[in-house]
């Protein structure tokens, strides 16, 4: 019998075949998921975003759907609306594409701020309400939504309470050139995508959202955990720190993270490793910060090191 811990080695084979050079990535995003989290994509075109994540739908067998999005896309779009039937006695509910295990919002910043909104509150309640009447969206869910950092004429950039919805913000960047020369060759006479085989079902990842859940936290973690957050609230440098959505994420995340590692329990280095995934797209820095070169990644490396590491 396939274990749990095999079966997400599994996941991140299967769909490193497609994504070549990123298994950080790929277990980062796939962390997110097991702590029933959504991942924002920030990178430019071209690196592989939407593969990404038709790759973990085929490998983790989950019904996915896409969509562009684009100034014109109304908040139906995102979420269905009601139709009146043929013999117009009754209006029937036609699901929009959110209405599914994986949905993968493409480009989330060239859409309007109400359209925005309305993938934001599913993302938050779990639910699609359509003209008072409300439906769970399937489980697993997970969002993977991207947005390009360049072409940003026509764009509505997401603010800092629609950020915080994000559990986690990745950037994928450019392969090395090992990694670009075996992608070449891969898609030489085939498909990468086809190449993925599916080793996982959907009760497989609730089953394992489930027992994330479960891994243990000693209260001197939890304290770790929260003098973390405390420092990035008030920090000289720092405008705006983590809520208190980002000390459950953090917290959510290093439990997944202690899980993809085989065990039913956190240590420090759990919270040190997806703390700036976690953190990046939720502080702010001051103008001072700034003027003085200090970027937000090495902000993280000094909150991390301001605070004492706990000795459980």
């Amino acid at each position: 019998m396939t274990t749990h811990s095999e079966i997400t080695k599994q996941i991140i084979s299967e769909v490193s075949k497609v994504i070549i050079g990123k298994n950080k990535i790929i277990c980062k995003v796939l962390t997110a998921i097991l702590a029933k989290g959504h991942i924002l994509i920030e990178d430019i075109p071209g690196v592989g975003k939407t593969t990404l994540a038709l790759a973990f739908s085929k490998a983790m067998d989950l019904e996915h759907n896409r969509l562009q999005f684009t100034p014109d896309v109304l908040p139906t779009d995102v979420v269905g609306y009601h139709l009146l039937s043929k013999d117009g006695d009754e209006y029937q509910f036609k699901p929009g594409p959110i209405m599914c295990n994986l949905f993968l919002a493409d480009e989330i910043n060239r859409t309007s701020p109400k359209s925005q909104s309305a993938l934001l509150e599913v993302m938050e309640e779990g639910t699609v309400t359509v003209d008072g009447i409300t439906k769970e969206v399937p489980k697993p869910f997970t969002v993977i939504a991207t947005q390009n950092p360049v072409g940003s004429i026509g764009t509505q950039m997401l603010p800092e309470s629609q950020l915080d919805r994000f559990m986690i913000k990745l950037t994928m960047g450019y392969p090395d050139i090992r990694s670009e020369v075996n992608m070449l060759k891969g898609r030489q006479n085939t498909n990468p995508l086809s190449l993925v085989q599916t080793v996982a079902d959907r009760s497989d990842i609730l089953a394992m959202q489930a027992l994330t859940e479960k891994v243990f936290i000693h209260d001197s973690i939890y304290e770790y955990i929260v003098n973390i957050v405390l420092e990035t609230r008030k920090h000289p440098l720092i405008e705006l720190g983590l809520s208190p959505r980002g000390t459950i994420a953090l917290t959510n995340m290093a439990k997944a993270n202690a899980f993809i590692y085989n065990r039913d329990y956190i240590i420090p280095d759990d919270i040190k490793m997806v703390f700036r995934d976690v953190a990046s797209h939720r502080m702010l820095l001051k103008p001072k910060a700034r003027l003085n070169d200090i970027t937000m990644d090495r902000m993280v490396d000094v909150i991390l090191h301001q605070v004492q590491t706990p000795g459980c």
